[in-house]
C-alpha cells in the first residue's frame, strides 16, 4: 500500500534524491520548495509527484501550504524535514544578528512549524515517521559557521525530545547527519579553494578528505536510501537516533 510522504525543500539536491527514492517505492509524494523552476522540472520528470511553492522562511506561508498538501495526499505517514540554509562563513563577532536570525528561523523555526502541523496526521497513521536532516555540523563544531552549526545541533535536541514524546503513538523520529555531499556544489567550493590557494583541485580534494576514514564524498542517493530504510518496517525499533553518513569524519576545519 502506498504511503503518504511529505518532503520539505524537495525540489532539488538531497531533497529531490529522497523524494525520488520514495517515488520509486510507489509512495505518494508531495514536495515543497522555494525554487519554482526546480519544482516544475521535477514534476515534468515525475508526473505523479505533487508540488507546492513555499518560502518556509515565512512562517505565515507554511500552514496554508501544508493544508494543501494534506488535502492532496489525504493524510500523512512520513515527514522528511529537509529545509536548511548554511548562512555566511564569518567569525562569530562578525556575524550579524540578521544573518543569525535568518539561519535559525529557516533551519529551526520552519522545522518546528512543519512538525507541529504534521503530528495530528501522523498520530492517525499506522506507521508514523519523522526524519530530520541535520548535518555533520550537528555533532561537532564548525568554525566560522556558528549559526548553521547551532541550528543543526538544535535539530538533534528536537529529534531526541520528539522521539520521547511521540513514542507512545508509535511515531518514530530520527535524525540523519550528512557530511560533504558529492555534486556540483562541493566541486565549486573545492575549485574556489584551489584557486585561492593556487594549488590543484586534486590536492584540495585530498586535503578535504584527509580527516575521514572513507576517502570519498557522500553520494546523495545513499542519504535517500537511509531515509527509505528509516521509514520502513525494518526500522520499526529505531527511534531517537542520530545517524551520521559522512565517511566517519573526525573533525571540521
Amino acid at each position: 500500500m502506498a504511503r503518504k510522504v511529505f518532503i520539505s525543500a524537495g525540489g532539488s539536491g538531497i531533497g529531490r534524491c529522497i523524494a525520488e527514492a520514495f517515488l520509486k517505492q510507489g509512495d505518494d509524494v508531495f514536495v515543497c520548495d522555494i525554487n519554482q523552476q526546480s519544482l516544475q522540472q521535477f514534476k515534468q520528470d515525475y508526473p505523479q509527484l505533487q508540488i507546492a511553492y513555499c518560502d518556509l522562511g515565512q512562517m505565515h506561508a507554511i500552514q496554508p501550504m501544508f493544508e494543501t498538501a494534506m488535502q492532496a495526499l489525504g493524510g500523512l505517514d512520513i515527514l522528511v524535514n529537509n529545509t536548511g540554509i548554511s548562512g555566511p562563513t564569518v567569525a562569530a563577532d562578525e556575524l550579524s544578528f540578521e544573518d543569525w536570525t535568518q539561519v535559525l528561523n529557516l533551519n529551526l523555526n520552519s522545522t518546528f512549524m512543519m512538525t507541529k502541523l504534521a503530528i495530528p496526521y501522523l498520530k492517525q497513521s499506522d506507521s508514523g515517521v519523522i526524519i530530520n536532516l541535520s548535518s555533520i555540523a550537528g555533532r561537532m563544531g564548525y568554525p566560522f559557521r556558528l549559526a548553521y552549526s547551532t541550528s543543526k545541533w538544535g535539530i538533534i535536541g528536537f529529534t531526541k525530545t520528539l522521539s520521547m514524546e511521540l513514542g507512545a503513538f508509535d511515531i518514530r523520529v530520527n535524525a540523519v547527519l550528512p557530511g560533504a555531499v558529492d555534486g556540483e556544489r562541493v566541486q565549486r567550493v573545492l575549485q574556489a579553494r584551489a584557486d585561492a590557494m593556487n594549488i590543484s583541485l586534486e590536492e584540495v580534494t585530498q586535503n578535504a578528505l584527509a580527516n575521514q576514514s572513507l576517502k570519498q564524498f557522500v553520494n546523495p542517493k545513499h542519504i535517500a536510501d537511509l531515509c527509505v530504510f528509516l521509514a520502513s518496517d525494518s526500522a520499526s525499533s529505531i527511534s531517537g537516533q542520530i545517524l551520521p553518513i559522512d565517511g566517519d569524519k573526525q573533525r571540521l576545519t
